[in-house]
């Protein structure tokens, strides 16, 4: 058993950092981990282990299980033979987490990114109307755009149309 020196322990931590945020989501597979604010803290020992923090999109989120699973082969694969990944609720991820870079690749690839994320104080109003978003087609930029669907290929998303330039678009709702 080799005893890990502190730098080596923050090398590690560093290393096991650069693995797990390099994992691309697979639902949005322009964006790493990292870009979508998934990924939280990272600790390694410095002897093969590490210990990776990450916070779905939402409780229910149908990609949680790959994402553990291509953060464990990314970390093993950079030489990490014990790795644990946790999944941390608190506190609860939002769209105001997602990079300006993640924001610039969303929009890149065709998908509205979100707008800033509700706030509520107290008890959450309850709406059954579709919401009113002020965004921009992802194609022309205008802002004349026709809610479709609430749902879009993945349920963080919504379907809208543009009017001035009529092309369909994906976009990113805001929790």
């Amino acid at each position: 058993m080799v005893n890990a020196s502190p730098q080596s322990a923050e090398d590690s931590r560093r290393r096991a950092r650069e693995a797990a945020a390099a994992v691309t989501d697979p639902e949005l597979p322009m964006l790493t981990l990292a870009d979508l604010g998934v990924l939280g803290e990272v600790r390694a020992d410095g002897e093969g282990g590490a210990v990776v923090e990450i916070t779905p999109t939402y409780s229910g989120c149908p990609a949680l299980a790959a994402i553990r699973a291509d953060v464990d082969r990314a970390l093993r694969a950079d030489g990490f033979s014990r790795v644990e990944v946790r999944t941390v609720l608190y506190p609860p991820w939002s769209t105001d987490r997602i990079t300006e870079r993640g924001r610039r690749l969303l929009a890149q690839h065709g998908i509205s990114p979100p707008g800033p994320a509700p706030r509520h104080e107290g008890p959450v109003p309850l709406s059954l109307t579709p919401r009113r978003r002020a965004l921009h087609c992802p194609r022309c930029g205008s802002d004349a755009a026709e809610l479709t669907s609430e749902f879009g290929s993945t349920a963080c998303k919504a379907l809208y149309r543009c009017a001035a330039c009529a092309e369909p678009f994906e976009h990113m709702k805001e929790i």
